[in-house]
């Protein structure tokens, strides 16, 4: 099972990079406590001849399950983004941060459970020999899901197995699960981050300008 969600992960990412100029990955180690199998990436985003965004994503695959998850799999997901000052200090960029994800998985996924997460500001300042540098803004997303299918033969998303344990079950069906559909959702998510336009409409993305009434605002 694993390698056939590994396969759909790595397909993902392979058509993203053919979508987005703009985007490179590369294969970085996974952690090696959270799950029995596990895959990561890192991902860059280039605007401008400039990196302004980055991101790694990581696959964890349990097959007897995991407490707190619906099914076996799991998604772990960083980004962080320069910002403009001015977009630094909205009091709505948290939040819309956090709804970059949400509305992506919703658009591209046929679903997901349980997520979870935070969003930070960021304002790096120099001092000493460095003092002379501008301050750099920025926001930082952790974020936390699992892919699962609306409804399954088992009565929930991926829930247990067939003797009542928990377990990998039919709701954990890799190909019912799409993870490449949840790849476009995390890129989906960072190019919103990096001020890129969305590959299709409903993702919000960062303004390119500095006006204030191009600030980012939550989809009503």
């Amino acid at each position: 099972m694993f390698r056939s969600v590994l396969a759909a992960f790595r397909a993902g990412l392979a058509d993203q990079g053919s979508l987005r100029a703009e985007f490179s990955f590369e294969d970085v180690p996974a952690p090696k406590k959270l799950a029995p199998y596990a895959a990561a990436t890192s991902a860059a985003v280039q605007r401008d001849d400039a990196e302004v965004a980055w991101g790694r994503l990581v696959l964890l695959f349990d097959p007897v399950g995991h407490e707190g998850w619906p099914g076996c799999y799991r998604l772990i997901s960083y980004l962080r983004a320069e910002v403009d000052q001015e977009i630094a200090a909205d009091p709505m960029l948290c939040q819309v941060g956090w709804d970059w994800l949400i509305e992506a998985l919703e658009a591209r996924t046929p679903g997901y459970g349980t997520p979870s997460g935070t969003v930070t500001r960021v304002t790096t300042e120099g001092f000493g020999g460095k003092h002379s540098e501008p301050p750099v803004y920025g926001f930082e997303q952790r974020a936390s899901w699992s892919p699962t299918v609306p409804t399954g033969p088992s009565g929930g998303p991926g829930a247990y197995g067939v003797n009542g344990e928990r377990g990998a079950g039919p709701d954990d069906d890799p190909a019912a699960l799409d993870i490449a559909a949840h790849v476009t959702a995390w890129c989906d998510s960072l190019a919103a981050a990096a001020g890129l336009p969305p590959l299709a409409p409903g993702t919000h993305t960062l303004p390119s300008g500095r006006p204030a009434e191009s600030r980012p605002r939550r989809r009503r």
